[in-house]
């Protein structure tokens, strides 16, 4: 997905992976010289969902009775110890953000080709607390959409949706669990600067959707907002 290589790029991208060779993050092999971040195996294999398109998408059958949203998908099929699983925590945890953008990118590719999203023109990220974001270094979620932005013409607007409150992991919850825990967590900035636009709200994966679902109920308070999902993944 990135710019093509020079002669001389290709040479001294040769020369240094002889020293520190870069590996796929979706299989921790070797990366070849034309490869960037995922090899062309991984690549090509990568278990897309295929499933966007569809108004009655597992991903948006999470949130219907709760909040009210314009559409909703996910790129990728999630699975404990899978490629998916695997690049997701090297984003994550080992800090890759050339994987994060280039999963970004294949997002926005997927939203272009998705005549459901159309219509989209601000972004939004899930946001971090800001102690959190301090601890961790970046947001995940934000890289995923400044690749989704390379993609598509939408204006990011992360800094009018905050977390109010630092709720811990999410990772061993139930639903229920997970929206108490989170449901007066977000936030607006400034409802107004919202007013009118159909955002597009972006995370790494959906499981039960109680974030995203606290995140639209807060961006929803703006006059004529309207909001739309889609996550690098569903579980």
């Amino acid at each position: 997905m990135g710019k093509p290589r020079s002669t001389l790029g290709i040479w001294l991208h040769d020369a240094w992976g002889l020293l520190v060779p870069q590996r796929c993050a979706g299989c921790d092999t070797a990366l070849l010289s034309h490869e960037d971040c995922l090899c062309d195996t991984c690549l090509r294999e990568l278990p897309r969902t295929h499933f966007n398109n569809d108004p009655l998408n597992p991903v948006e059958r999470l949130f219907h009775g709760k909040v009210e949203l314009a559409s909703a998908g996910a790129l990728l099929k999630f699975s404990a110890h899978g490629m998916v699983q695997r690049i997701l925590h090297r984003i994550k945890y080992k800090h890759d953000r050339e994987a994060a953008m280039l999963i970004g990118q294949l997002m926005g590719e997927e939203l272009k080709a998705c005549r459901r999203f159309d219509g989209i023109d601000a972004v939004i990220a899930v946001p971090l607390h800001p102690r959190k974001e301090r601890q961790r270094g970046f947001n995940q979620s934000r890289l995923l959409a400044e690749g989704i932005s390379k993609v598509l013409p939408v204006e990011p607007m992360h800094r009018y949706l905050q977390r109010a409150e630092c709720t811990g992991t999410q990772t061993r919850k139930g639903r229920l669990d997970r929206w108490r825990n989170v449901k007066q967590a977000f936030e607006l900035t400034d409802p107004l600067a919202l007013r009118d636009r159909h955002v597009l709200l972006v995370d790494d994966v959906v499981t039960t959707g109680a974030t995203a679902e606290a995140c639209a109920a807060a961006i929803l308070t703006a006059p004529g907002a309207r909001v739309s999902l889609f996550t690098a993944a569903t579980a």
